[in-house]
């Protein structure tokens, strides 16, 4: 398929989304088995125009005076993948399957330098309802903030220290250019690329089959080195969905101590036996919803929650998310976020702590969480995130959000990752 094409099925796509209110992963898949003719470059290449058409959304709809599909993919290929009207109007005239090129008139509009009148939401590529909370968090740099969500993901990589190490994975991977990445300490990246580029399938490598490295987002590793796990402690993971942090706890622990990982959700559980297995793990312990922890309560040095939350850090990855993403949403979150912490509380020692992250941008689901629990639960207290931060990463790195170096925030903005929140409390 030639880039006409390609445009076409971006807007047929984004279509179907519109009209059945469906996310992008359901509508792309569905094209790609109504059009088997296309190839997994072409299906790479037009889900590459959906997202980067939904990552900005808003404020391409506000160039062109529209929120039409059609308009939103010519933005796209004119505002983001940097061609100019003359070559899409060659390329299309070509191309008996691309979509009808607007008028010249529209062309310019929709590539103009500047605009007036659009609210700042809208030029954030975020929900308007979410401007407060980014404020509130960001101040003055919440544009900036929100804008940085909206720019392609690279794919990041966690070396298995159990098996393997940096140096050893950046020559395995050399022909993808795998680079160490800025913070976390065993990590690797890779560039997202740009307009039609793919990332490359790095779980069909040797190495990966072998439990070598896994893939995870340098946020996740960074807040899973503050957790600052050490060899024979015992740790509850309360939610250890398909294991991520759990493969980073254990190979911090060398084997050594204990992991119990938990979630009261068996399909979001599935995944992580064979990951662990693949890994050369020995000292995790896998618990479902079914299972009685009760052997557990005030045993453990550190319980991990990994709270569920409305997911806002990864808006650069999943860009649908944030337009399908609602107050309601938002308040369901925050409901179990409470619960959650009061259920995973229980399992620390007298002395032990409780890390609480989430992959969210919004106070409502970071230090309010936190801070009204403390406010329950006089028994607890925060620690300084920030100190362990510094001690890990320095002064003279890329720094996290924080109002009082007691909890940080991770954003692409601040600190090249996805955006996490992680805050340390002890209990008494």
């Amino acid at each position: 398929m030639r880039l006409g094409g390609r445009a076409q099925a971006a807007i047929e796509v984004l279509e179907d989304m519109a009209k059945r209110k469906r996310p992008v992963a359901n509508a792309l898949k569905d094209w790609g088995l109504s059009h088997r003719f296309a190839g997994s470059r072409d299906r790479a290449a037009i889900g590459n125009l959906v997202y980067d058409c939904l990552r900005k959304k808003t404020s391409q709809a506000a160039f062109a005076d529209s929120d039409d599909p059609n308009l939103n993919v010519f933005a796209t290929l004119l505002r983001q993948w940097r061609y100019s009207s003359d070559e899409l109007t060659t390329q299309f005239a070509e191309d008996k399957f691309a979509p009808k090129i607007p008028s010249q008139e529209i062309m310019e509009l929709i590539g103009r330098d500047q605009i007036d009148g659009a609210s700042p939401g809208d030029m954030a590529d975020i929900p308007n309802w979410c401007v407060e909370s980014f404020e509130a968090n960001f101040g003055d740099d919440w544009v900036d903030e929100a804008k940085a969500m909206c720019e392609r993901a690279p794919l990041d990589i966690r070396v298995n220290t159990l098996k393997s190490n940096r140096d050893k994975i950046v020559r395995h991977l050399s022909r993808n250019n795998a680079v160490p990445t800025e913070l976390a300490r065993y990590g690797l990246r890779i560039a997202p690329g740009n307009r039609d580029s793919r990332l490359p399938n790095v779980q069909a490598e040797t190495g990966f089959q072998k439990g070598w490295f896994e893939i995870q987002d340098e946020g996740s590793q960074v807040v899973s080195d503050l957790i600052y796990a050490k060899p024979g402690e015992k740790i509850l993971d309360y939610c250890a969905g398909a294991g991520g942090k759990t493969l980073a706890l254990s190979a911090s622990l060398e084997n050594r101590g204990q992991i119990h990982a938990y979630d009261s959700d068996k399909s979001r559980l599935a995944p992580i036996h064979e990951r662990l297995k693949r890994a050369g793990t020995r000292n995790v312990q896998v618990h479902g919803a079914d299972d009685d922890l009760g052997h557990l309560i005030e045993k453990m040095d550190k319980v991990v929650v990994d709270a569920p939350c409305s997911g806002s850090g990864t808006w650069r990855r999943r860009p649908d998310a944030k337009w399908r993403l609602t107050k309601e949403n938002l308040e369901s979150r925050l409901r179990e976020q409470e619960e959650v912490l009061s259920q995973a509380a229980q399992y620390v020692r007298p002395g032990g702590i409780v890390c609480y992250i989430t992959c969210s941008l919004f106070p409502e689901e970071n230090e309010n969480q936190v801070y009204s629990f403390i406010d329950d639960n006089p028994g607890f207290e925060m620690l300084s995130a920030g100190e362990v931060w510094q001690d890990l990463f320095g002064f003279d790195n890329l720094q996290p959000w924080s109002s009082d170096m007691k909890s940080v925030t991770l954003t692409p903005a601040s600190t090249k990752t996805d955006g996490f929140y992680f805050a340390v409390m002890q209990r008494q």
